[in-house]
């Protein structure tokens, strides 16, 4: 089943389809696959009481389900005659079941890759369009401001992909969406083959998931997949790996567009006079040096230079798609930060207590430390990048730092780094590894602030430590300091 043989839900009806891995996508894959008529096998390497629930749910539906590790582990097998498997992003292309398939010539997709194939087909003719978004942080905050400035521009559109709606949804809506705005991860791109978005950025791009891609390089190469043939490429100008990808990309996108904090040269978008400004796509572009103007810095909420960042490169694709500069405003009011994003929790005698969970890796952690000029910076948990990454943080922030409290299992490669970077910044390291930890932590850190800075909580690790996932990490921060302010 290639690309150019699968492109509605009538090619469905009678082809052999497995579906690898029963989490949230493959059920979703699952019962969209056989409800269009796909003879549908579902394997698992789970066979426990839940995988069992959800094994007899789906042969309700008429889905055949495999349990076991044999089914994905060593000397797995696809049944004789499959066109197509359906992996779930979270496995790894050397998953024996997948290596199997692909050896015997059987292609191997993921749900996103599905989803592009079965776009539906819009009244007035046609194809749905998407306007992609990936990078290492700030996708979803990209993708939900652009998503309000299509609203605000009149388009019938939503949110998807990796955030919002299951992209399989918006696909197969009874009333088509003509253009969606779609968030898409490395392990989406990998398992992607035919996906050509209208335009596409990279925010940036530093290590992550490197225990799936195993090198910086591959991980790369999964999201350069998105600057697909015909595409309109768009890239950080300021983010030296994101411009090389775009670079390398250039022979084969419709054109490229950058954005960039600062004044943006021909064919680039950026900020002037406390404007997001366009020379990219107004009057004469892209060779127009005189920018246009879309939207006050201040329309940014909170405007964080991250943030203003991802603004830009929200404005550019929602410019890509024709819009004009009045929704471009209109969609960042309308903008509402998901939680745990740079949020501000209370102030406490002129200190501000900000929680930014989500930056869980070291590159977001150095954005948000960057955004405040005096911090208490509450960090740690389970730490997955290298010593260099945190010395690096620490050698940027150390001059705004007025203090750390450490938690979790790392704390130490914390310390380390600190005593080495920033030796004169006093430092807390909590040894319980319990959730109430993190009373303690806005404690200790509100003793250390004076008024005028901010506490931040900028974990620059994984929560599982500690805490159930980083929106929980976050709302036992929030707790605790409303509980500190409420005291006073």
């Amino acid at each position: 089943m290639t690309g150019s043989d699968v492109v509605g839900l009538a090619d469905l009806p009678g082809r052999p389809v497995v579906v690898a891995g029963l989490g949230i996508t493959g059920q979703s894959v699952s019962s969209l696959l056989v409800s269009h008529g796909a003879s549908v096998t579902a394997v698992d390497s789970r066979d426990d009481a839940e995988r069992r629930d959800i094994a007899d749910a789906l042969a309700a539906r008429g889905v055949a389900v495999r349990l076991g590790p044999e089914q994905l582990g060593a000397g797995a097998s696809v049944p004789p005659g499959t066109a197509l498997v359906v992996t779930s992003p979270g496995l790894r292309p050397d998953t024996p079941l997948l290596a199997t398939a692909a050896a015997a010539g059987v292609e191997v997709i993921g749900d996103v890759e599905l989803a592009w194939r079965l776009r539906p087909l819009l009244p007035g003719g046609g194809r749905q369009e998407w306007l992609a978004i990936t990078g290492t942080n700030g996708k979803t905050t990209t993708v939900r401001m652009l998503a309000a400035m299509l609203a605000a521009a009149g388009h019938r559109s939503v949110a998807a992909g990796n955030v919002g709606t299951p992209i399989l949804d918006v696909v197969t809506d009874p009333e088509p969406y003509p253009v969606v705005a779609v968030e898409l991860s490395s392990f989406q791109l990998h398992w992607s083959a035919t996906i050509r978005p209208l335009a596409a950025a990279v925010l940036n791009l530093a290590a992550h998931h490197l225990d799936w891609h195993d090198d910086i390089e591959s991980y790369a190469a999964a999201k350069a997949k998105i600057y697909a043939p015909g595409t309109i490429a768009i890239y950080n100008a300021q983010d030296p790996a994101t411009l090389a990808m775009a670079s390398a990309a250039a022979s084969r996108a419709a054109r490229l567009v950058g954005f960039r904090l600062g004044r943006p040269g021909a064919g680039e978008l950026g900020v002037a006079d406390d404007w997001l400004v366009d020379c990219a796509f107004g009057p004469g572009a892209p060779g127009d040096l005189e920018p246009a103007r879309l939207a006050p810095v201040s329309a940014v909420h909170p405007a964080a230079p991250h943030n203003v960042a991802d603004a830009l490169a929200a404005a550019t694709l929602a410019r890509a798609y024709g819009d004009q500069a009045g929704s471009i405003t209109a969609g960042l009011a309308r903008f509402v930060p998901e939680p745990h994003r740079i949020t501000l929790v209370t102030e406490i005698d002129g200190v501000a207590f900000v929680d930014d969970s989500k930056a869980s890796n070291p590159a977001a952690a150095a954005a948000s430390l960057a955004s405040f000029p005096s911090v208490v910076w509450v960090a740690g948990g389970l730490f997955r990048g290298s010593d260099d990454d945190l010395n690096g943080i620490v050698a940027a922030a150390g001059p705004r730092l007025r203090a750390a409290v450490l938690i979790g299992t790392d704390r130490a490669r914390f310390a380390r780094a600190l005593a080495r970077h920033a030796p004169n910044v006093p430092v807390t390291e909590l040894t319980g590894t319990d959730t109430g930890v993190m009373e303690q932590a806005v404690a200790q850190a509100a003793a250390a602030a004076r008024r005028g800075d901010t506490v931040l909580l900028a974990p620059a690790a994984q929560s599982w430590d500690m805490f159930r996932d980083y929106p929980a990490r976050g709302d036992a921060f929030a707790a605790a300091a409303r509980k500190l302010a409420a005291s006073r």
